[in-house]
């Protein structure tokens, strides 16, 4: 009972940030799910079943509260099914943690690349109004699909630094898309792993568990959301992608570096965090009280 009530807060605090940065459930799940002995493609199975009715309240909430672009969803969304499908069938039978070196490598870049944008340089809102082109959007829902199946977790990690990068999609927009067009994926990475597994060895009472916890912190995340500034969403989600793939990479068997190391590494990715974050509160402040001064300005001249 004690491992049921741990695990519903785990999936209340794991759809909490979720929610409202676009990523981690999956990572954050899977990963306690591995702590305890449970297999890679079992752990990623018990997740994704899981996901289904979170990424359904979660889109829900989202669009309610006007996060949701959903032409984004439908083009990102569908390749994201057929890689998460393609994903799931293969970890059944191999180990998936093969490339995640690789990806975390492009998800580093990525997450320097959106730390720096967010809090130094200021959103351009005339690329705001771009579409995104499906052939940007087909290519990165495959992919990111096929990563969060046979990793547990991914498609947060891999689509929301993505569409962040293209500058095309505020903040909120992007998690918002990001989180609705994850139940496609949660489905078919689902039927991959019971068509590939059967549901022999999958715990129901803990995906029970962590879909209760998601489902109570899904709404919530969805509404903090909506008041975020852009900026400093931006700069937490970068420091998140840098903390979470300086990990992975600092862990794999071709790096393996040690403890003194690793801690050193995470302290200086949350110092720069803290400061790119501090930096980003800044500049929204500036931007909120320089038309205030123009209008007080106006009104005396």
């Amino acid at each position: 009972m004690r491992r049921l009530v741990l695990l519903a807060v785990v999936g209340l605090l794991a759809q909490l940030v979720d929610g409202s940065l676009g990523m981690a459930y999956g990572v954050t799940s899977t990963t306690l799910l591995l702590l305890v002995g449970t297999s890679p493609a079992l752990a990623s199975a018990t997740v994704h079943l899981a996901e289904i009715g979170t990424t359904l309240a979660s889109g829900a909430a989202h669009h309610r509260f006007g996060n949701v672009d959903w032409r984004v969803v439908r083009r990102v969304g569908i390749p994201g099914a057929a890689g998460a499908f393609v994903g799931a069938t293969l970890l059944s039978s191999l180990p998936g943690d093969v490339a995640a070196p690789f990806v975390s490598v492009l998800l580093l870049g990525l997450g320097v690349y959106i730390l720096v944008r967010f809090s130094v340089t200021t959103l351009d809102a005339r690329s705001l109004h771009r579409p995104l082109r499906r052939r940007f959007l087909a290519p990165l829902g495959l992919f990111a699909g096929f990563v969060d199946a046979t990793g547990g977790g991914g498609w947060g990690p891999v689509g929301t630094p993505a569409l962040l990068a293209s500058g095309r999609l505020e903040p909120r927009k992007v998690i918002g898309s990001v989180d609705a067009s994850e139940f496609l994926v949660a489905v078919a990475a689902s039927a991959g792993f019971l068509l590939g597994l059967g549901s022999q060895g999958i715990a129901w009472s803990w995906v029970l568990a962590l879909l209760a916890g998601g489902l109570v912190a899904a709404p919530i995340a969805a509404w903090l959301v909506r008041f975020a500034p852009p900026q400093v969403l931006g700069a937490a989600v970068g420091t998140v992608i840098v903390l979470t793939n300086s990990r992975t990479l600092l862990r794999a068997d071709a790096v393996a570096a040690p403890d003194g190391v690793r801690f050193a590494v995470y302290a200086l990715v949350l110092v720069l965090g803290g400061l790119a974050v501090t930096s980003a509160v800044r500049r929204h402040r500036r931007s909120r009280t320089t038309p205030a001064r123009q209008l007080q300005r106006s009104t005396t001249a």
